[in-house]
């Protein structure tokens, strides 16, 4: 009778939502960060007209530096949490003579603090 009431109980217990209620273990995924970690503000820096120094000074030195095109420089930034991508950015510059003609961003512009007020005081 022991045995029936605690084979009864367990494939009851099989059925049921039970593991719910125990914790999960989940393996530990490190934090991993790769690159040029380039802020707002960095990018806001950045005027036409300046020379690969003053570019270096600000940015640092480029992650990839392409022998193939020197011109080029990329800046790239990955962030990942437990086996995700959280950000993800990159920055291309395209260097000519010794000056920054242009960019191309692929990480979207955040508005900062200042221009927000600024529309909301444009809208009253």
């Amino acid at each position: 009778m022991r045995i029936q009431i605690v084979l009864i109980s367990v494939l009851l217990a099989s059925c049921s939502n039970f593991s719910s209620y125990l914790p999960t273990f989940t393996s530990y995924k490190v934090e991993i960060r790769q690159g040029n970690l380039i802020t707002q503000e960095m990018r806001d820096k950045l005027k036409l007209g300046m020379t690969q120094m003053q570019v270096k000074a600000i940015l640092g030195a480029p992650l990839i530096n392409d022998p193939y095109h020197a011109n080029r420089w990329d800046y790239l930034y990955r962030l990942e949490q437990r086996g995700k991508v959280v950000e993800n950015q990159r920055l291309t510059l395209y260097v000519e003579h010794n000056a920054r003609p242009s960019i191309d961003d692929a990480t979207p512009r955040q508005p900062t603090a200042i221009s927000s007020q600024e529309e909301s005081n444009g809208k009253n």
